[in-house]
């Protein structure tokens, strides 16, 4: 049977509230008993770490099963010990009234404690002395002083620990009955997905998601089966979710769940079963799609890969802890203080990522990329930040609650650098963890004019800078001393670099400067407001008597001179400036125009903290330097030499 009819675009999104999706998907998961506990099955205990105990444990023998020796000495009865002391030591008969023994070995019948075998002076063969009496089971370990026959071990909806199976093991158990494990799909879909390692051509996208999903329904205990993707096809979906609910407890079809032309998710759910919500007022994650098929749930899962990760934290998490009967786990949360104005969609639940370090006595959050396809977002953040629907955002300053995604004692060890953006940056940060991995060095790109007001804020311990002075020629001090006017602060020589134009391989337009940029239909890439690079380009236009609008372009902006270079090799733009480094990275042709100078720009108070200085060793080691070389484009020579020390 073909659904030909399903084809058309409908458009059928809802904007409905996070906690009233919550709310009407598992009240349909209730009434449908879609929540049911997993059944049991039992399990060796070298294979129950992770699992969930479906039962009481009891204990079938005690531990220690008998009296044993806790201390090596000897073995006597406390009676016969009584009197000793060092003035009127008490001599005892081996055999009879001392025996000698390991630890752990079962003490001998009718002898109630033991004398370490330090305290214990051998007169001659047969004969010993002590200098102390013994307590009754002094240094022995009775039956059952660990676990005592038929005693509860551990309750059900245990979540078994390393140390939990050698109790159990104690307790002289071999195996375990534990609840099964939730079996969970997982279908990717679209016509242009390849596999991880595929030559790549335009148009196709790796399939990566499957293994992020995957990897987070296993850590929350459940079982999961990546199914081969299926092609944007109503009636292939519809054959594959009817399958995968037949052999699974839950399913999850990523992609395809919002409502263009070619996503038929939500309908095939729809068709099988009963479609509960079909957009969810979040970002990202908005055209997730909840259902139940045969009594069990189906998920429609967004294709961005943010958006996946999210909804798949805040509707299959909750699903599966409650198949497996335990608790909802919290993550730790603090407070701190947002570095940059964000705006947010009125009507949604945004799920903000942030990188967060402690600068002074301020911990600070910092943005990370918000896009739904930025996957590094995840991979970068420290953090997420739940601004509520109608908020509008945050401003600058503001304090906000933050729920950590890593442990407290790697966000107290990040170095914040906030400034213009460099591929040196990047390589620092990755020598700093192999040399210190409690450490990290985090960088955001602003440009080299938010770095100093990050600075002049207090949430950086440091800024890279390239800002040129064009009435001096100077770099960056002059716009030290008015954004931090007052502030003690070394500037510090990372590299010396070369800005030129970025262009395709072969150069096909012949640019050879920025006066070809203008009149010739060239589609330009330029760098935010703010940033050196920006300030270069007006200062060089300038001098060239070339008006902005006479550059097609110049107000499309990129915010690293990556994302500039990968315009250019995608094919966005005709050109753009950059370094040759970024240039390098992407293999394309590069037209130097100038050199400029890349500082770091540093507070003296963080500048004799113990981390900042560790941070400018590795700069002055001869291995980071070498590295750098290695990009191109790159003058080491002066990098790490103090260029100014500005009060």
């Amino acid at each position: 049977m073909t659904h030909s009819h399903r084809q058309g675009r409908r458009y059928y999104l809802s904007d409905i509230p996070l906690d009233d999706a919550l709310a009407r998907f598992f009240g349909v998961l209730e009434r449908s008993d879609a929540l049911a506990r997993m059944p049991s099955e039992i399990v060796p205990l070298a294979q129950a770490r992770g699992r969930v105990t479906a039962a009481p444990v009891w204990a079938a023998v005690s531990s220690p099963h008998y009296d044993s020796a806790a201390m090596d000495g000897i073995a006597v009865r406390a009676v016969d010990t009584v009197g000793a002391t060092e003035t009127s030591p008490l001599r005892l008969a081996v055999g009879e009234q001392a025996v000698w023994v390991d630890t752990g070995d079962p003490m001998p019948d009718g002898f109630n404690a033991v004398i370490m075998v330090e305290v214990v002076h051998e007169v001659h063969d047969g004969m010993l002395e002590i200098q102390s009496p013994a307590a009754p089971y002094q240094h022995v370990r009775p039956l059952g002083e660990d676990i005592v026959a038929t005693e509860l071990v551990l309750a059900e909806s245990h979540i078994l620990r390393p140390v939990d199976l050698g109790a159990c093991a104690a307790a002289g158990l071999s195996e375990l009955r534990v609840r099964r494990k939730p079996s969970v799909a997982i279908i990717p879909t679209g016509n242009e997905l390849v596999q991880a390692g595929s030559e790549l051509k335009p148009g196709d996208i790796v399939e990566f998601n499957s293994l992020v999903l995957a990897g987070m329904v296993e850590e929350w205990g459940g079982d999961a089966t990546t199914w081969q993707a299926i092609p944007d096809d109503f009636d292939m979906l519809l054959d594959g979710v009817r399958s995968a609910i037949e052999r699974h407890d839950i399913v999850l079809v990523n992609a395809g769940s919002s409502a263009g032309s070619e996503d038929y998710t939500a309908r095939v759910i729809e068709a099988l079963g009963e479609l509960v919500v079909h957009g969810a007022a979040i970002r990202p994650g908005h055209p997730v799609a909840l259902g139940v098929v045969d009594g069990k749930p189906a998920l429609g899962i967004p294709g961005y890969p943010v958006s996946a990760a999210l909804t798949c934290e805040l509707f299959v998490k909750p699903l599966i802890e409650r198949k497996l009967g335990v608790s909802a786990t919290a993550r730790s949360r603090v407070q701190a203080t947002i570095t940059r104005k964000t705006l947010s969609p009125m009507g949604e639940d945004e799920f903000l990522r942030v990188r967060l370090g402690r600068v002074g006595e301020k911990l600070v959050a910092t943005p990370v990329e918000r896009g739904a396809g930025v996957i590094m977002s995840l991979v970068r953040a420290d953090g997420i930040v739940r601004l509520p629907r109608f908020s509008e955002g945050v401003d600058a300053g503001a304090e906000v609650d933050v729920e950590l995604l890593r442990p407290t004692e790697a966000i107290e060890g990040t170095v914040v650098a906030i400034g213009s953006h460099d591929m040196t940056l990047d390589l620092l940060a990755s020598h700093v963890r192999r040399r210190r991995p409690q450490m990290s060095l985090a960088s955001s790109n602003v440009g080299s004019m938010g770095g100093l007001m990050a600075l002049a804020r207090g949430e950086a311990h440091l800024a890279g800078s390239h800002l040129l002075d064009e009435s001096t020629g100077e770099y960056n001090l002059a716009f030290i001393r008015r954004f931090l006017k007052g502030r003690s602060v070394v500037v510090v020589n990372l590299v010396q670099r070369i800005q030129g134009l970025i262009l395709p391989r072969g150069n096909p337009r012949s640019i050879s400067a920025l006066a070809d940029l203008t009149g010739r239909d060239v589609a330009f890439i330029n760098r935010q407001r703010g940033s050196g690079t920006r300030l270069l380009l007006d200062y060089k236009l300038a001098q060239l008597g070339v008006e902005p609008d006479d550059i097609q372009g110049y107000d499309r902006e990129e915010y690293t001179h990556l994302a500039v270079a990968a315009a250019v090799a995608g094919g966005r733009a005709d050109a753009g400036l950059g370094i040759l480094s970024a240039a390098n990275a992407m293999g394309l042709d590069f037209v130097p125009l100038l050199p400029e100078q890349y500082d770091l720009v540093i507070p003296a108070e963080h500048y004799e903290s113990e981390r900042v200085r560790f941070v400018l060793s590795i700069i002055g080691s001869d291995g980071f330097r070498a590295d750098v070389d290695a990009l191109g484009g790159y003058d080491t020579s002066t990098m790490g030499r103090v260029v100014a020390r500005l009060d």
